[in-house]
């Protein structure tokens, strides 16, 4: 049996996480980089721009600083402060995720067209993910001569509890966008086959939501299982660039789709 808080293994598993992560950032940054035209399109008023858009820009570029965080704690080669930047690269990176549920949650807003009870729960649950997501430093780092920074503490409980919170969030979300969509097209009493807006946006949601919620299945688990410090949070990355990727491209293709014609917000 593998003994997981040996440092043999331990040292095996930061290899693995510095590796993975640079691995991360290059997939994050072809994403980025390939819908950059989104970008432009706002920044010229070919796309008009408009307040939800505020959440999608501030989840794609903290998560692009976290994982620049990342990277600079894994290779820079002269002694930093660690734990400063890690606490910074944990925040932005939960900030990311607790973004693309707000994400999610203004287009369901907008489904409803503006509901009020709809909005103050959202809103009542949007409070208690980020009460969750600011409970502060989770994360212990310290500086090792020929490694970079190392991660030697995690406090998985309430990492554990965000990621679960965050999956019950998408899940509420992903039912009332379903059910509204549902029942409008069922109360029109007509047979006709429910619109492209329709299909995409249910389809757009379902997607989503079954990439985050396996993404954060596999990181709550390997958080519970507590191997070590390193092996707690080496899925929770992951999990953050499936929100945020998933994410932005529904928020992407809503608002193309509304500037050929349809209006929504």
């Amino acid at each position: 049996m593998v003994d997981w808080k040996s440092g043999e293994v331990i040292q095996m598993d930061s290899m693995i996480f510095m590796k993975f992560m640079h691995v991360l950032l290059g997939l994050y940054l072809w994403e980025f980089f390939i819908s950059l035209d989104f970008e432009w399109a706002v920044m010229t008023g070919k796309t008009r721009f408009r307040w939800p858009l505020i959440f999608y820009f501030a989840g794609r570029y903290l998560l692009l600083f976290a994982l620049i965080g990342i990277a600079v704690a894994l290779d820079i080669p002269s002694e930093i402060n660690c734990q400063a930047l890690y606490a910074f690269n944990q925040l932005a990176g939960n900030a990311a995720v607790g973004l693309a549920s707000i994400n999610l949650s203004v287009r369901t807003i907008a489904i409803w067209s503006q509901n009020t009870w709809v909005i103050i729960l959202l809103v009542l649950i949007i409070i208690g993910h980020w009460s969750l997501i600011l409970q502060g430093i989770l994360l212990t780092a310290v500086w090792l001569p020929g490694v970079g920074c190392a991660i030697t503490y995690s406090d998985t409980t309430i990492l554990a509890a965000t990621f679960i919170y965050s999956m019950c969030f998408d899940f509420v979300v992903l039912c009332l966008s379903a059910y509204k969509l549902a029942w409008t097209h069922t109360r029109s009493g007509t047979s006709i086959a429910p619109s492209r807006l329709v299909r995409m946006l249910f389809s757009d949601g379902l997607i989503y939501f079954l990439i985050a919620f396996v993404s954060n299945v596999i990181a709550t688990i390997m958080m519970v299982l507590n191997l070590n410090a390193i092996m707690s949070v080496i899925f929770n990355v992951p999990a953050a660039i499936a929100s945020t990727i998933v994410a932005s491209r529904v928020v992407r293709r809503l608002t193309n789709f509304q500037r050929s014609g349809v209006e929504m917000m």
